[in-house]
């Protein structure tokens, strides 16, 4: 592409934000294997249309691994095998290794039990939380997941506060379908919106959605600024007002307090760090006596279906806008002005030279 301004915005084909990530990646100290996962995770989640854990990470990571609060090459380790029940160490390693490789071996003990409890503990952002329950689906296993976010200041306000207490702590649920792809992947934080889309409306100079988010008064605003502050002064808003905050609270509950991971609780630790705690339900529908995909094809075909409301285009099933995105982007991602000159910045303190980010991001 052509060198430009950094504050424009810009499109890149795939493959050119693949190899940003693991040259970046890889300038910092990371073994090609994590290189590669991360730039495919970070990627994988722009195409799928999820701009808020894409590319835009980055920065975050790289300053993280700079500062010693994130682990380059570390791998899962077991700390518990008992049966169906696997806990993971993630020790502050890259939460792309750790999840995939927490994943596969829950995907390895429900085919022998039937069903299989993984708690992923202490690893470092382990991004878009999709991605893992489709590793699931696409080996023709049901996955459900609840996650939390600690080792930073809370991010989200209970339902009733006017300060945040919690973070974006999201569930996935993922059914497999016939021909090796998931048929519906549900992935969502439990708040409105997640702190990643506050970071994107920052960087392109537009407010927020009316009512997700409070300022430093617990009043509603439509700038993501307080959510930047330092301290942080703002707090995003639960969805569904009290049932979006008590899932919330349950996924942190059972996401980390269950497994021995981090909680927000005020005793552990903030540093600034994105630690992910995660619990998920891996289970084999072959051990059932159902006929999982056969009934779970036919209800969704049953839901789409339905007569479209006034100013629909159609009716979506969970799984189905990601879909779409990676078809409309699979060859160009636009990246926004402001996150290109964060990229910039942050290949620069990489230690990449500026012929190389040059040759990276043409800018």
């Amino acid at each position: 592409m052509n060198t430009q301004e950094v504050t424009e915005n810009a499109t890149f084909h795939p493959d050119q934000l693949r190899r940003y990530v693991f040259d970046v990646c890889s300038a910092i100290g990371s073994e090609p294997y994590e290189a590669n996962l991360v730039a495919e995770q970070l990627v994988e989640a722009n195409l799928s249309g999820h701009d808020s854990h894409g590319v835009g990470m980055m920065p975050a990571y790289v300053q993280s691994a700079l500062g010693g609060r994130l682990r380059l090459n570390q791998h899962a380790s077991v700390a518990v095998d008992n049966g169906a029940i696997l806990i993971v160490e993630g020790a502050r390693g890259f939460g792309s290794v750790m999840a995939k490789e927490a994943t596969d071996l829950a995907i390895e003990r429900a085919r022998e039990t039937g069903v299989a409890l993984l708690g992923l503990r202490n690893s470092f952002h382990i991004g878009r939380i999709g991605r893992w329950g489709e590793q699931s689906a696409r080996q023709g296993l049901v996955s459900i997941s609840f996650v939390n976010v600690a080792g930073h200041s809370p991010l989200v306000a209970p339902y009733g506060g006017g300060e945040a207490r919690f973070a974006t702590n999201p569930v996935c649920i993922a059914i497999p379908g016939s021909n090796g792809q998931p048929s519906t992947v549900l992935d969502m934080a439990t708040s409105i919106i997640a702190m990643g889309k506050a970071r994107v409306a920052r960087n392109q100079g537009v407010p927020v959605p009316d009512g997700t988010v409070l300022d430093g008064e617990g009043k509603v605003t439509t700038s993501p600024e307080p959510m930047f502050t330092n301290p942080r002064e703002g707090a995003l808003v639960a969805f569904g007002d009290h049932k979006g905050s008590g899932l919330a609270i349950m996924a942190e509950i059972l996401g980390a307090a269950l497994i021995g991971g981090t909680t927000m609780a005020p005793h552990h630790e903030r540093d600034n760090s994105i630690i992910n705690s995660m619990l998920s339900i891996v289970i084999d529908p072959s051990a059932t006596d159902g006929s999982l995909v056969d009934e779970a094809e036919a209800f969704l075909t049953y839901v789409k279906a339905a007569r479209q409301r006034e100013g629909f285009d159609e009716v979506l099933i969970p799984g189905e806008p990601e879909l779409q995105a990676r078809a409309a982007r699979a060859e160009g991602i636009m990246i926004d002005g402001g996150t290109l000159a964060e990229l910039r910045a942050t290949a620069t303190a990489a230690g990449l030279d500026d012929d190389t980010v040059v040759d990276l991001l043409g800018v």
